[in-house]
């Protein structure tokens, strides 16, 4: 169970790799969503509607379980997949890299294709700003005011960061805390039931 996970920070990373005459722009973005994914390439389609490929690879999700590799137009295999690929040797995840593909003139051949894209990818993500960020759980709790002293000292032992709160007639609230100690917050939360 992993407590943390590395992404890139919030600004973009360009990347750069050139061969026989073909230019590969790369650019990593931190991204939370395919939604976000799917607006970034519109952006890259309009802004570059002169490259011949606009491809792309994305992780998103704490363990990276979510994915895609799209070749736009390249052989099967041959973009997507080196993109993915350098991000999964990085150990990053919820990052789209975006590599554009101008033309020159010349066929790399399947081989100079993925170490063309693997490259420019690399470097972009050679030039990103890192972060650890923490994988948190929520737990919502709900409680009788006379409660609130034991709820409150379960909060101030285990620094769980509050999301909400809600003090009226029945109290509650949401705490989000790293992964491997909520099954300690529940366990000392739910043991107040019985108190």
């Amino acid at each position: 169970m992993q407590d943390t996970y590395i992404t890139t920070s919030k600004e973009v990373a360009e990347g750069y790799y050139t061969e026989k005459r073909s230019k590969f722009y790369a650019f990593a973005h931190h991204v939370t969503s395919a939604d976000e994914v799917r607006e970034l390439q519109q952006q890259y389609k309009k802004k570059y509607y002169d490259a011949r490929h606009v491809c792309y690879a994305y992780r998103l999700g704490p363990e990276g379980e979510e994915f895609r590799a799209n070749d736009d137009g390249e052989p099967s295999s041959t973009a997507g997949k080196p993109i993915l690929g350098a991000m999964m040797s990085a150990g990053v995840t919820d990052v789209v890299i975006f590599v554009i593909r101008y033309y020159g003139g010349v066929n790399l051949g399947t081989g100079g294709l993925i170490v063309a894209y693997r490259e420019a990818a690399q470097d972009a993500l050679a030039n990103a700003t890192m972060e650890e960020k923490q994988v948190e759980e929520q737990i919502t709790y709900s409680f009788a005011y006379p409660q609130m002293n034991s709820v409150m000292k379960i909060v101030k032992d285990m620094q769980p960061r509050i999301v909400a709160q809600d003090f009226q007639t029945t109290c509650s609230i949401t705490l989000a805390i790293k992964k491997s100690l909520m099954p300690e917050l529940k366990n000392r939360l739910e043991s107040l039931a019985f108190a």
